[in-house]
C-alpha cells in the first residue's frame, strides 16, 4: 500500500474501532436502565446480569457495524476536507475517487467480518438469555412432560426426561407429512436411552406407524429403533428450545426445509436468513453513501457529521424494518426484501459520487 493509502485506512479503522466498541456499550447501558427494575424485582444476581450483557456484546456490535463504518468514513473524509488534505491530494493529481479506495476496501473486509459474526451471534444470543435463568432451573436434571421440536420437522414428546441417566420415558415422535412421498409418522416407545458414542437416542419397546394416504397405513412393532434425526444430548434437550434467531445458518436452513415439507409457511424464516447475509454488507453500502456527503459538507464540524451519520443510519434501519415486515408477510420475496435497502442506498451513493467535483 502507498503511504497515502495507509494513512487513510488507519484513520478510518481507528474511528471505526472506537465506534464499534462504544456504540454497543451505549446500547447496553440504555437497556440496563430500562430493565434494572425487572432485574431487582426478580432478584437476578449481578454476575448473571454481567454475563447476560457480555453475551449480548457480539449482537450489539453487529448492529453497530453500519453506524461505526459510516462514522469512520464521514469523520475521515470530513477531517481531510477541513484540513485541506483533499485539496493537496488533488493538486498532486489524485482524484477523490482514488482517496475513497482504501476506505472502500476496508469497508468490504469489515462486511465479511460482520457476515462471520452472524454465526457467533446465533450462539451468544441464546447464552445471553440462559444467563438470566434462575440457578435452580439450570441445575435441574429431571424434566416432566418434555416437548421438543426438531429442525427436521419431527416433534418429540416424553413424559419424563432424566438428563443424568440419559433416559426418556413414554416417548412419542410425530411428523406431519404431505403425501406418499413424505408420509405422516407416529412413533411411540416405552423408553429411549441416549448412546453417548453415536450421539443418538435408542427407542425401546414401541410401535411405529406411517400414513401414506387416507386408506394407506403401515404399522410395525419394534424392540429397538435408532432415531437418526435426534442428535441433541440430554443436556441440550433439557434447555429451552431454540428460537430462529438463536440458530446458525445451517440449523435455520434445516428448519426451513422441514417446515416446507410439512406444508408450513416459511416466508418469515427465509426473510430472516436472507437478512443475515444482506445486513453485514450494509457497511460497504452506507460508507459509499456517506463519503460524498462528508466531502460536500465543507463547513460542518463533528456535530454535523454525527447528525448526518445518525440520521442516515436511522433511515437505513427503518427502511430495513419495513422491508423485513413485507418479506415476512409475503408482499416481497425474501431476497428482495433483504437486499432492497442496500440497493437503494447503493444507487443513492453512486449518484452522489457521480455529482462530486473530483
Amino acid at each position: 500500500m502507498r503511504l497515502l493509502d495507509r494513512y487513510v485506512a488507519l484513520q478510518f479503522l481507528r474511528i471505526f474501532l472506537v465506534c464499534v466498541l462504544g456504540v454497543p456499550l451505549i446500547f447496553m447501558l440504555i437497556d440496563l436502565a430500562d430493565n434494572i427494575n425487572v432485574f431487582v424485582d426478580q432478584d437476578v444476581a449481578r454476575l448473571q446480569v454481567a454475563l447476560h450483557y457480555i453475551y449480548q456484546f457480539p449482537y450489539q456490535s453487529l448492529l453497530g457495524f453500519p453506524i461505526a463504518a459510516l462514522l469512520g468514513s464521514m469523520f475521515t473524509v470530513a477531517a481531510m476536507t477541513r484540513h485541506s488534505e483533499v485539496t493537496a491530494m488533488k493538486a498532486c493529481g489524485l482524484s477523490f475517487y482514488r482517496l475513497s479506495v482504501p476506505i472502500l476496501i476496508c469497508a468490504t473486509l469489515l462486511s465479511f467480518v460482520a457476515l462471520g459474526l452472524t454465526e457467533v451471534v446465533a450462539v451468544t444470543n441464546r447464552k445471553s438469555i440462559e444467563a438470566l435463568e434462575p440457578e435452580e432451573a439450570r441445575s435441574e436434571t429431571i424434566r416432566q412432560f418434555f416437548v421438543y421440536r426438531g429442525d427436521d420437522g419431527f416433534v418429540y414428546k416424553a413424559r419424563q426426561l432424566d438428563t443424568r441417566a440419559g433416559q426418556m420415558e413414554d416417548v412419542q415422535i410425530e411428523r406431519l407429512g404431505t403425501g406418499p412421498d413424505f408420509p405422516t409418522m407416529h412413533v411411540t416407545a416405552n423408553t429411549a436411552q441416549y448412546d453417548s458414542i453415536s450421539s443418538r437416542w435408542l427407542l425401546q419397546d414401541g410401535w411405529a406407524r406411517r400414513f401414506y394416504g387416507p386408506d394407506r397405513e403401515r404399522a410395525y412393532e419394534f424392540r429397538e429403533m435408532l432415531i437418526p434425526h435426534l442428535d441433541e444430548s440430554p443436556e441440550e434437550l433439557q434447555a429451552r428450545p431454540k428460537e430462529p434467531d438463536e440458530m446458525r445458518n445451517a440449523e435455520l436452513g434445516r428448519l426451513i426445509e422441514a417446515t416446507e415439507r410439512s406444508g408450513g409457511t416459511t416466508n418469515q424464516l427465509r426473510t430472516s436468513r436472507a437478512f443475515r447475509i444482506a445486513f453485514p454488507f450494509a457497511c460497504l453500502v452506507i460508507v459509499l453513501f456517506g463519503m460524498p456527503l462528508a466531502h460536500s459538507n465543507r463547513r460542518g464540524g463533528a456535530p454535523t457529521s454525527i447528525g448526518i451519520a445518525l440520521g442516515t443510519t436511522i433511515l437505513l434501519l427503518t427502511f430495513t424494518r419495513i422491508t423485513e415486515a413485507m418479506g415476512a408477510g409475503g408482499a416481497l420475496s425474501p431476497a428482495v426484501a433483504a437486499w432492497m435497502p442496500n440497493i437503494v442506498f447503493l444507487v443513492a451513493g453512486l449518484l452522489l459520487f457521480a455529482r462530486l467535483r473530483t
